[in-house]
């Protein structure tokens, strides 16, 4: 059977998850959802990967969403079990070690926006268009978009593109706060590149720890938030990267970190 998810270590620290169903616009089938569920596994433990771009084939799509052809003839409880398989799917891609970076080459409605709300920042191609189609559809987001965009864009802003079910291109996604950058289809790999590699220079514990703090300190009220904050600080204490640092600084030189 074909992989229907492939990594590639394009070097210094940084990873690319392929979504590879082109010809599907890379819509979460059962088998695309298990083969993504088991490369973050192995992703998630692999020390030589410090970022981690998620893309998908082709130029037309990043992920439309749940394969609702699949769907059809499922009965209730089948489609309640793929919702949550979806559901857990977009939640392991959030709770990654390394920092993610959705590089959205093509469009990304329903399930497809809310993988790319899972990870840490996105960045689009200029001919892109998302959305959190699904009321028009009869659902309401199911993997998490009821949640995340909200905490990403504020409320009020969530409500009425959820509501409306309507389709951003990627200016708009950009004015939202949805995506960091958008850039011309051409230029798009090699700039999600560069900004994987201006994030894998620095010391990887630090990011892993910098994302729990951020994550977990998110949605908890500030004092809690600063106990996290704190808890996450000292576990980098005891680490050889943080005496490199201090080393390398004052030494004028680029640090090496061995993630250790």
């Amino acid at each position: 059977m074909t992989q229907l998810v492939q990594f590639e270590l394009l070097g210094d620290g940084v990873g690319i998850i392929t979504l590879m169903r082109p010809e599907a616009a890379n819509a979460m089938s059962v088998q695309l959802l298990t083969d993504l569920g088991d490369m973050l596994d192995q992703v998630n433990k692999n020390p030589a990967v410090r970022v981690v771009l998620l893309t998908g084939a082709g130029e037309k799509a990043f992920c439309a969403g749940a394969d609702l052809k699949e769907r059809q003839g499922m009965s209730d409880r089948q489609v309640k079990q793929i919702v949550q398989l979806i559901g857990g799917t977009v939640a392991k891609v959030e709770a990654l070690a390394q920092p993610v970076i959705a590089v959205l080459n093509g469009v990304a409605f329903g399930g497809g926006l809310e993988l790319a709300l899972a990870c840490d920042l996105r960045i689009a191609a200029s001919h892109v268009k998302v959305g959190l189609t699904e009321t028009s559809l009869g659902i309401i987001p199911g993997a998490g978009g009821t949640q995340r965009l909200p905490r990403l864009i504020g409320i009020g802003k969530a409500k009425e593109l959820i509501y409306t079910a309507r389709r951003l291109n990627a200016v708009e996604a950009k004015s939202y706060g949805i995506v960091e950058y958008v850039y011309e289809g051409h230029e798009l790999q090699e700039k999600a590149q560069q900004l994987a590699l201006e994030i894998a220079k620095n010391a990887p514990l630090s990011l892993v720890q910098a994302k729990i703090a951020i994550n977990q300190g998110v949605e908890v009220d500030l004092a809690t938030g600063l106990k996290i904050e704190s808890l996450a600080y000292s576990a980098l204490i005891p680490t050889e990267d943080r005496l490199e640092g201090l080393l390398a600084f004052q030494e004028k030189r680029t640090p090496q970190y061995s993630g250790q």
